[in-house]
Protein backbone atom coordinates (compact mmCIF):
# COMPACT_ATOMS: atom_id res chain seq x y z
CA UNK A 1 0.00 0.00 0.00
CA UNK A 2 2.95 2.26 0.75
CA UNK A 3 4.57 1.59 -2.28
CA UNK A 4 1.28 2.59 -4.62
CA UNK A 5 0.86 5.80 -2.47
CA UNK A 6 3.67 7.36 -3.16
CA UNK A 7 3.47 6.92 -6.43
CA UNK A 8 0.29 8.54 -6.14
CA UNK A 9 1.75 11.53 -4.36
CA UNK A 10 4.76 11.66 -6.46
CA UNK A 11 2.89 12.01 -9.37
CA UNK A 12 0.31 14.59 -7.85
CA UNK A 13 3.41 16.51 -6.78
CA UNK A 14 5.20 16.45 -10.35
CA UNK A 15 1.81 17.94 -11.81
CA UNK A 16 1.68 20.12 -9.48
CA UNK A 17 5.31 21.39 -10.09
CA UNK A 18 4.71 21.66 -13.81
CA UNK A 19 1.40 23.70 -13.52
CA UNK A 20 3.48 26.13 -11.80
CA UNK A 21 6.48 25.66 -13.79
CA UNK A 22 8.83 24.69 -11.36
CA UNK A 23 11.01 22.03 -11.23
CA UNK A 24 10.55 18.46 -9.21
CA UNK A 25 13.49 18.97 -7.39
CA UNK A 26 12.55 22.08 -5.74
CA UNK A 27 9.97 19.76 -3.43
CA UNK A 28 11.26 17.69 -0.97
CA UNK A 29 8.60 15.22 0.34
CA UNK A 30 8.71 14.61 4.19
CA UNK A 31 6.27 11.73 4.82
CA UNK A 32 4.86 12.10 8.33
CA UNK A 33 5.19 8.87 9.82
CA UNK A 34 3.93 9.70 12.91
CA UNK A 35 1.81 6.62 15.03
CA UNK A 36 3.48 4.49 12.26
CA UNK A 37 5.32 1.41 12.99
CA UNK A 38 8.92 0.85 11.69
CA UNK A 39 7.71 -1.94 9.01
CA UNK A 40 5.86 0.93 7.49
CA UNK A 41 8.30 3.30 7.12
CA UNK A 42 11.04 0.61 5.99
CA UNK A 43 8.61 0.32 2.99
CA UNK A 44 8.44 4.03 2.11
CA UNK A 45 12.32 4.23 2.83
CA UNK A 46 12.91 0.94 0.09
CA UNK A 47 10.73 3.42 -2.08
CA UNK A 48 13.54 5.96 -1.78
CA UNK A 49 12.26 8.03 0.66
CA UNK A 50 14.95 9.34 2.92
CA UNK A 51 12.84 12.52 4.45
CA UNK A 52 10.38 11.59 7.76
CA UNK A 53 8.47 13.97 10.12
CA UNK A 54 7.75 13.22 13.21
CA UNK A 55 5.52 14.94 15.73
CA UNK A 56 6.81 13.52 19.03
CA UNK A 57 10.48 13.45 20.65
CA UNK A 58 10.63 10.42 22.41
CA UNK A 59 9.04 8.71 18.28
CA UNK A 60 11.97 10.29 17.02
CA UNK A 61 14.36 9.06 19.47
CA UNK A 62 13.37 5.31 19.31
CA UNK A 63 12.86 5.06 15.46
CA UNK A 64 16.46 6.57 15.14
CA UNK A 65 17.77 3.33 16.45
CA UNK A 66 15.57 1.40 15.20
CA UNK A 67 15.91 2.42 11.36
CA UNK A 68 18.75 3.37 8.82
CA UNK A 69 21.11 6.09 9.64
CA UNK A 70 20.93 7.83 6.31
CA UNK A 71 17.21 8.96 7.30
CA UNK A 72 16.66 12.63 7.79
CA UNK A 73 14.37 12.99 10.74
CA UNK A 74 12.44 16.28 10.73
CA UNK A 75 10.62 17.51 14.21
CA UNK A 76 7.24 19.01 13.03
CA UNK A 77 5.60 18.70 16.46
CA UNK A 78 5.16 21.09 19.09
CA UNK A 79 8.43 20.86 20.77
CA UNK A 80 8.40 21.56 24.73
CA UNK A 81 11.21 23.39 25.83
CA UNK A 82 12.49 20.04 28.43
CA UNK A 83 12.72 17.96 25.43
CA UNK A 84 15.22 19.77 23.10
CA UNK A 85 18.50 18.48 24.31
CA UNK A 86 16.72 14.52 23.26
CA UNK A 87 16.06 16.44 19.91
CA UNK A 88 18.77 18.39 18.45
CA UNK A 89 21.29 16.10 17.66
CA UNK A 90 18.73 13.57 15.98
CA UNK A 91 16.48 15.59 13.71
CA UNK A 92 18.22 17.97 10.61
CA UNK A 93 15.85 20.23 10.79
CA UNK A 94 13.15 21.44 13.50
CA UNK A 95 10.35 22.88 11.84
CA UNK A 96 8.45 24.12 14.70
CA UNK A 97 10.17 26.91 16.54
CA UNK A 98 7.29 28.55 17.62
CA UNK A 99 8.75 31.42 20.28
CA UNK A 100 11.99 32.99 21.18
CA UNK A 101 12.22 31.04 24.57
CA UNK A 102 12.01 27.84 22.54
CA UNK A 103 14.91 28.96 20.67
CA UNK A 104 17.34 30.38 23.87
CA UNK A 105 16.84 26.64 24.78
CA UNK A 106 17.89 25.03 21.47
CA UNK A 107 20.83 27.59 21.35
CA UNK A 108 21.56 26.91 25.34
CA UNK A 109 21.65 23.01 24.16
CA UNK A 110 23.23 23.31 21.21
CA UNK A 111 26.36 25.06 22.66
CA UNK A 112 26.58 22.18 25.02
CA UNK A 113 26.69 19.79 22.52
CA UNK A 114 29.03 22.01 20.10
CA UNK A 115 26.71 21.67 17.36
CA UNK A 116 24.62 24.24 14.66
CA UNK A 117 20.84 23.50 14.58
CA UNK A 118 19.31 24.26 11.62
CA UNK A 119 15.02 25.50 12.49
CA UNK A 120 12.24 26.70 10.47
CA UNK A 121 10.09 29.36 12.38
CA UNK A 122 6.53 28.22 12.39
CA UNK A 123 4.41 31.11 11.76
CA UNK A 124 0.68 31.17 12.16
CA UNK A 125 -0.36 32.58 9.33
CA UNK A 126 -4.45 32.11 9.97
CA UNK A 127 -4.15 33.41 13.17
CA UNK A 128 -5.79 30.37 14.76
CA UNK A 129 -6.06 30.00 18.38
CA UNK A 130 -5.78 26.64 18.43
CA UNK A 131 -2.44 26.16 16.91
CA UNK A 132 1.22 27.27 18.11
CA UNK A 133 3.56 29.90 16.29
CA UNK A 134 4.08 33.26 15.97
CA UNK A 135 1.59 35.60 14.14
CA UNK A 136 3.17 37.08 10.72
CA UNK A 137 3.20 40.77 12.53
CA UNK A 138 5.59 39.09 15.22
CA UNK A 139 7.16 36.63 12.93
CA UNK A 140 10.33 39.29 11.42
CA UNK A 141 10.92 40.64 14.72
CA UNK A 142 11.50 36.93 16.03
CA UNK A 143 13.81 36.16 12.86
CA UNK A 144 15.94 39.17 14.63
CA UNK A 145 16.03 38.16 17.85
CA UNK A 146 17.03 34.85 17.10
CA UNK A 147 19.69 35.13 14.23
CA UNK A 148 21.94 36.67 16.63
CA UNK A 149 22.31 33.10 17.92
CA UNK A 150 25.80 31.10 17.36
CA UNK A 151 24.44 27.66 17.38
CA UNK A 152 20.98 27.94 15.34
CA UNK A 153 20.44 28.42 11.52
CA UNK A 154 17.31 30.08 10.15
CA UNK A 155 16.58 28.41 7.20
CA UNK A 156 12.63 29.23 6.31
CA UNK A 157 9.34 29.16 7.40
CA UNK A 158 6.81 26.38 8.55
CA UNK A 159 2.90 26.78 8.66
CA UNK A 160 0.28 24.60 9.25
CA UNK A 161 -2.89 25.63 7.32
CA UNK A 162 -6.71 25.50 8.84
CA UNK A 163 -8.71 22.21 8.62
CA UNK A 164 -10.75 22.83 5.29
CA UNK A 165 -12.79 20.65 3.11
CA UNK A 166 -11.96 22.45 -0.12
CA UNK A 167 -7.75 22.61 0.02
CA UNK A 168 -8.85 26.22 -2.62
CA UNK A 169 -9.15 27.55 0.60
CA UNK A 170 -5.86 27.53 1.73
CA UNK A 171 -4.55 29.16 -0.92
CA UNK A 172 -4.63 32.74 0.63
CA UNK A 173 -2.37 31.38 3.35
CA UNK A 174 -0.12 29.91 1.45
CA UNK A 175 0.11 32.99 -0.82
CA UNK A 176 0.60 34.82 1.80
CA UNK A 177 3.42 33.17 3.40
CA UNK A 178 5.23 32.87 0.63
CA UNK A 179 5.07 36.77 -0.03
CA UNK A 180 6.06 36.90 3.43
CA UNK A 181 8.85 35.01 2.80
CA UNK A 182 10.32 36.46 -0.42
CA UNK A 183 10.52 39.73 1.83
CA UNK A 184 12.47 38.06 4.41
CA UNK A 185 14.95 37.08 1.64
CA UNK A 186 15.14 40.22 0.27
CA UNK A 187 16.26 41.70 4.24
CA UNK A 188 18.89 39.46 3.66
CA UNK A 189 19.49 39.20 7.79
CA UNK A 190 22.85 37.96 8.85
CA UNK A 191 23.07 34.30 9.53
CA UNK A 192 19.43 33.65 7.91
CA UNK A 193 19.18 31.48 4.99
CA UNK A 194 15.97 31.34 3.81
CA UNK A 195 15.85 29.17 1.49
CA UNK A 196 13.01 26.35 3.28
CA UNK A 197 9.12 27.05 3.12
CA UNK A 198 7.39 24.33 5.17
CA UNK A 199 3.81 24.11 3.81
CA UNK A 200 0.84 21.58 3.02
CA UNK A 201 -0.39 18.31 4.30
CA UNK A 202 -1.92 15.77 2.59
CA UNK A 203 -5.33 17.88 2.22
CA UNK A 204 -4.15 20.52 0.24
CA UNK A 205 -0.06 19.73 -0.60
CA UNK A 206 -0.71 20.57 -4.51
CA UNK A 207 -1.99 23.94 -3.81
CA UNK A 208 1.10 24.71 -1.38
CA UNK A 209 3.26 23.71 -3.56
CA UNK A 210 1.67 25.77 -6.39
CA UNK A 211 1.87 28.86 -4.14
CA UNK A 212 5.97 28.18 -3.02
CA UNK A 213 6.16 25.40 -1.00
CA UNK A 214 9.88 23.50 -1.22
CA UNK A 215 8.69 20.48 1.69
CA UNK A 216 5.33 19.56 1.66
CA UNK A 217 4.21 17.09 4.91
CA UNK A 218 2.33 13.97 4.11
CA UNK A 219 1.04 11.40 6.26
CA UNK A 220 -2.01 10.07 5.66
CA UNK A 221 -1.75 10.23 1.57
CA UNK A 222 1.44 7.83 1.69
CA UNK A 223 0.94 5.42 4.95
CA UNK A 224 -3.34 5.67 5.12
CA UNK A 225 -5.24 6.80 7.89
CA UNK A 226 -4.14 6.97 11.49
CA UNK A 227 -7.04 5.51 14.19
CA UNK A 228 -5.90 8.04 17.12
CA UNK A 229 -8.59 10.08 18.08
CA UNK A 230 -7.76 13.67 18.46
CA UNK A 231 -5.19 14.21 16.15
CA UNK A 232 -4.62 16.73 12.99
CA UNK A 233 -4.57 14.87 9.72
CA UNK A 234 -1.33 15.11 7.94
Amino acid sequence: MVKENLLIVENRIEEACKRCGRDRSEVTLIAVSKTKPADMIREAYQSGIRDFGENKVQEICDKYELLPDDIRWHMIGHLQRNKVRQVIDKAVLIHSVDSVRLAEQIEEEAAKKGICVDILLEVNVADEESKFGFRLEETEQAIRDISVFPHISIKGLMTIAPFVENSEQNRPVFKELNEFYVDMQRKNIDNVNMNMLSMGMTGDYEIAIEEGATLVRVGTGIFGTRYKIGENEV
